[in-house]
């Protein structure tokens, strides 16, 4: 089909706009990974730096030789490992139960689940709540307040729903037991849901950040979120100063050091789960 003179135009136009959003997008990104391989003496020399001259992994080498820094990155995996696993076995054992109609008060749950989701307590009644349990200053105040969803739980649930109950009825014939069903076939086809909803929880527990200042009070426990936020909005870095290194690199350098450490995890998780992330969330989200 042959396009006309207004037709080229139009598609013109919107490369153009497509174009210059992916610059606009991409530029700080370039722009923080190439501050954080600059040398020192010259991004001290010159303070805005498209393509450096010369690369050094400085500012790297100062912020793997803290304390603190390894210490956050420490926190911040435990949240995430320990907190993803939590939360699918909680929410996954939740949906599943919620999608076997032969449970008893099954819309009652449901619709109590449904309440979390249209309204939230709010801060002083969690950071209460939080208190009371006796989980003030303790990395499980950041994983047991967030184990679960109300909307994870309804996506989780359709894409259990999919799952043709006649599997449970054989298999209990065969002489299974709830327990031996959910582990030996209800896992292994829930793979993709699971993929997908653990990749959605650890990005959250790894950007863990204003849960960690209201009920974390020791620097020593915070995740790297709330590190990377005191040394963007600090004049100095008495936070992550260094035996290894006298002079440490400028504090803009290791701010976008800081900034590509805390970003890279995720982003070298996703390409792993990426073949089950769009099955698993579609499945959910149609079939719920």
């Amino acid at each position: 089909m042959k396009e006309s003179f207004g037709d080229r135009v139009f598609n013109a136009f919107n490369i153009l706009i497509l174009a210059l959003v992916a610059i606009c997008t991409f530029f700080p990104l370039y722009y923080v990974l190439v501050v954080s391989f600059t040398d020192p003496t010259e991004y001290l020399k010159s303070k805005f730096i498209i393509f450096p001259r010369h690369w050094s992994l400085a500012s790297y080498e100062y912020l793997f030789s803290t304390r603190a820094f390894l210490n956050s990155v420490g926190v911040s995996a435990f949240l995430a490992v320990v907190g993803t696993a939590c939360s699918l076995v909680v929410s996954s054992s939740l949906a599943y139960v919620l999608s076997r109609k032969r449970l008893r008060g099954r819309r009652i749950i449901l619709m109590l689940i449904l309440i979390t989701i249209l309204f939230n307590p709010g801060i002083i009644p969690n950071y209460l709540l939080v208190r009371n349990l006796n989980l003030i200053n303790s990395l499980w105040s950041l994983i047991l307040p967030a184990l679960t969803s109300g909307w994870y739980i309804m996506l989780m649930k359709g894409f259990f729903d999919s799952i043709p109950q006649e599997l449970e009825e054989s298999a209990s014939i065969d002489g299974c037991n709830d327990i031996a069903i959910w582990i030996k076939i209800i896992l292994p086809l829930s793979l993709p849901s699971l993929a997908a909803f653990g990749l959605f929880f650890a990005v959250g527990y790894w950007n863990q950040f204003f849960n960690a200042l209201l009920y974390l009070t020791d620097s020593s426990k915070w995740p790297i979120q709330v590190l990377l936020q005191n040394m963007l909005i600090g004049a100095n870095n008495t936070e992550l100063s260094s035996d290894v290194f006298v002079q440490p690199p400028p504090a803009e350098t290791l701010k976008m050091a800081a900034v590509v450490v805390a970003t890279v995890p995720i982003l070298l998780v996703y390409p792993f789960l990426q073949k089950h992330f769009a099955k698993g969330a579609m499945v959910g989200s149609v079939k719920g």
